[in-house]
Order: structure tokens, then sequence, then C-alpha cells
């Protein structure tokens, strides 16, 4: 038997005594963290090098840069998120005032996934530290250097009767839930993400869960197919391809279909010049399972752009599909590299209908001129989120919050949404001593009918 569940128990038991609950407290935990990456950013830029093979750049673009953002946002609205919300009370329970008090949930495990390894597991620590709760972390094994960084980091910068983090594989993942927990934040796959959810109903416990699916992005005739292309592809083989809201796949015009190509021709030499194999800010596949599957869908359509693989090297061009069939398995599955299919539609029916036809997905993007079909996308379609003639972007706006619906998850966070993601509205009714309506108490006449019906 591990020692799991005492490790869990001191963490309660620190929860219990109240030390996490003075906004003091959360602040200096903030802060801390602050410090944490500000100190170590070199040694957290090697680790997702080492793991990811991402740029020092696209390491501050979105993982280290990320954070501290989310930090600063959050400190800077931490006070007016714990203030009690006043209510407005009705007139049957007057002398009286009414409250929502925002109180932390206890501990709570967060679960976090490898594409994004530093970001994924550290924002959603940001929200429970502001709410006041003391939490378990396992970062994902896959991505070991970064895992193993954070295991350390944490254990020294932030408090160890609060916090706690757990290296290992499923083994460790499998006995965590088995343990009770207040709140489970898990960010991964639809499967696991059963999972999951599944091991908590066993204790009754909610869940957040952040998972993906196959986020579409429908491109019109009128739109600007130079800035369509130059920003899909950034959003698509950012980190390879290995981002849970990048576009995958394309609903475009048929007749700027060829065109919309040839503008992400000239994007991708433009990002990564005529070799990306040798351009320091392409990533790289986490694995070679990863790449074996990935590899294993380009044969889904034909290559118009890229296509080339080197499985010892874990890379794969960024590869653009067209004459896609949607029964291709690479339109089957969320494919979560960097492969992407472009379909072409005759009318924006035929494509509002493609996308609904499908699980609702994590993300969707339209790029429009025309006002009215920018409105009709969003109005006749689901999603977690949606961007606008852009991709990616919703995520790093503070005050929105990010999640999913359906099958692409449940719950939000990001800002305000993570502090109530691991905060409990508790409503509070105040009443006063020196006046008391006798018209509930028994016994019940006509005139206390009549009365009553007056004021409900």
């Amino acid at each position: 038997m591990t020692q799991t569940p005492d490790r869990i128990a001191a963490l309660r038991a620190s929860f219990d005594g109240g030390r996490t609950r003075p906004a003091k407290w959360r602040r200096q935990q903030l802060y801390q963290l602050m410090t944490m990456i500000e100190e170590n950013e070199a040694a957290i830029n090697e680790a997702l090098n080492a793991d990811l093979g991402k740029s020092c750049f696209e390491a501050r673009m979105t993982e280290v840069g990320t954070v501290l953002s989310e930090i600063v946002h959050t400190l800077s609205k931490l006070r007016s998120w714990m203030r009690p919300t006043r209510v407005s009370t009705p007139l049957s329970n007057q002398p009286g005032h009414s409250r929502i008090v925002h109180e932390p949930l206890g501990v709570v495990l967060i679960m976090a996934p490898w594409n994004y390894p530093f970001n994924l597991t550290l924002t959603p620590l940001i929200g429970a530290i502001a709410a006041g709760n003391c939490a378990v972390l396992k970062p994902s094994e896959v991505s070991a250097n970064t895992s193993a960084l954070l295991a350390r980091l944490i254990s020294a910068y932030l408090e160890s009767d609060a916090f706690a983090v757990f290296e290992g594989g499923p083994e460790i993942s499998t006995e965590l839930l088995e343990q009770r927990f207040d709140h489970i934040f898990f960010t991964g796959s639809e499967g696991i993400g059963r999972i999951v959810m599944s091991a908590a109903a066993r204790h009754l416990t909610p869940v957040t869960l952040e998972l993906g699916g196959k986020s579409p992005c429908i491109i019109t005739a009128d739109s600007d197919l130079e800035l369509a292309a130059r920003r899909v592809a950034w959003g698509k083989f950012l980190n390879a391809g290995q981002t849970c809201i990048a576009p995958d796949y394309v609903m475009i015009d048929e007749t700027v279909a060829d065109a919309f190509v040839g503008q992400m021709r000239k994007a991708i030499t433009s990002f990564f010049g005529a070799d990306p194999k040798q351009s320091p800010d392409y990533s790289r596949l986490i694995n070679e399972r990863h790449f074996d599957r990935v590899q294993g869908l380009i044969s889904g359509g034909d290559v118009a752009i890229g296509g080339e693989t080197d499985r010892a090297a874990k890379y794969i061009a960024p590869t653009v599909l067209t004459g896609v069939a949607p029964e291709a398995e690479v339109m089957r599955e969320e494919i979560f590299g960097p492969v992407l299919p472009v379909m072409t539609y005759k009318s924006l029916d035929d494509a509002i209908g493609f996308i609904t036809a499908r699980p609702k997905p994590l993300a969707l993007y339209v790029f429009a001129r025309s006002r009215d079909i920018q409105n009709a996308v969003i109005a006749r379609t689901s999603s977690g989120g949606a961007c606008i003639n852009d991709v990616v972007m919703h995520l790093a706006v503070p005050d929105l919050p990010f999640g999913g619906v359906g099958a692409s998850g449940m719950g939000a966070y990001h800002g305000r949404a993570s502090f109530d993601t691991f905060s409990h509205a508790r409503a509070v009714l105040t009443k006063s001593e020196h006046f008391d309506v006798p018209l509930r108490y028994p016994p019940f006449t006509k005139t206390k009918l009549r009365w009553l019906k007056r004021l409900q």
C-alpha cells in the first residue's frame, strides 16, 4: 500500500484547519507561484524542449507567459471575486438580507495532459488556489521532463501541507481516482474522461472535463484568404498540431479551395522555410506511438502540402490533405497532429449541416467578411468556444470561460470561471430577531391564506 491516502489526508487536515481560506494566504501562494516561474524559466524551457521540441518563443507564448498572465489577472480580481454577492430578498423574508458566499471546495485533484504540460497543470491550479483549496497535481508521465520539474519546483515554492504532486503512470492515476476528492479537474482525451467521470461517480465527486474533438474551420468565398491561411496555418501547426483547439479540418467554399491551399503553402514556407524539419520553431510529436497514429492518418486524402515524416526524429511535416472523404479515418477521430484535411462545400447550409451532424466540438472557427454569415454560423452551431476571423486566440481572453460542451467536455475555467469552478456558491439568508411574522405558523385561517396569496 502506498502513502497516497496518508498524503491526501494530510492535505485535508490542512484544509479543515482553515489554513487556505484567508485572502492573504491565497495571494501569498499565487505570488510564490509567480516567483517560481520567473526564477526557473530557463529550466522550464529546457524541459518543454526535451519533451516536445518547443522553441523558447513558443514556450513563452503558450505556456510560461500564459500562466503568468493568468496569475496577474487573478491577483487583480481576487478581492472582488471573494466578496459576498448581495441579492434581493422577497417580502416574505423581510426583515432580512440574502447573500451568496463563495467558499472553497476542499481538496481537489488536477490531472494534466502532456501537450501543454506546464500551462495545463498550473492554470487550473491558479483557480484552485484563488478559491482557497488544497490541491493534488498529477502531471502527465508522457511529458516526463516537465512532470519531474513541476514536482521539484512546486515542493520547493508552495506549501507542502497544502499541495502535493504525484508522478507516475496509469497506476498512480488509478490509485488517485480511488480516493475521495471534493472536485476533479481533468484535461485529456474523451476516452480517459469517461474513466475519470466513472471513478468520480463512486464518491459523488463533481468533475470538470476539458476534452477535445474535431474543431471545424469554415472559410467562405468572401473571406481574406491570405489572412485566413496565415492564421489557420499558425493555429494548426502550433506545437506540431498537438493542441486541443487547433483547427482540426477546414470546410471551404469550393470556388476558393485551390486558392486557399496555395496561400497555405505560402504561409507554411514563410513560417518554417522550405524544409520545416530544419526550423527551430517547429515542434515534434511527443513519442513514437503518437507519431505512428498521426502518420497513419495521412493516407486519408491527397497530400497537397508536406507529407514527409521521420519516425526517429518524431517529425511530421506540416501537411495539408485534399480530396478527403467524410468517412476517412482522418475525419473520424481528432487528429492532434500536423495534418489538416481541407474539404469543400457548395453552400453554407451544407457546411453547417456537416458540422451539426457530428459531436459538438471544443472550438469552432469561421472566416467571413459578411456579418450575416458570421452570425448565422454562431447561431446555428454549438461549440465550447468560437473565433470569428481567427483561431485559438479566444483562449487568451481571461474573462472568457474556456470549456467544452457535449462530448468535448463539461465545466469551464480561466479567470472568474476558474474561481467559480473551484468554489461553492453558498446561499446565506440572515433574518432579524426583532420581528417574527405570524403568518407562516399554524393554525392556518382563511385570512392568512388571503395574505399568503398577496405576498407570493
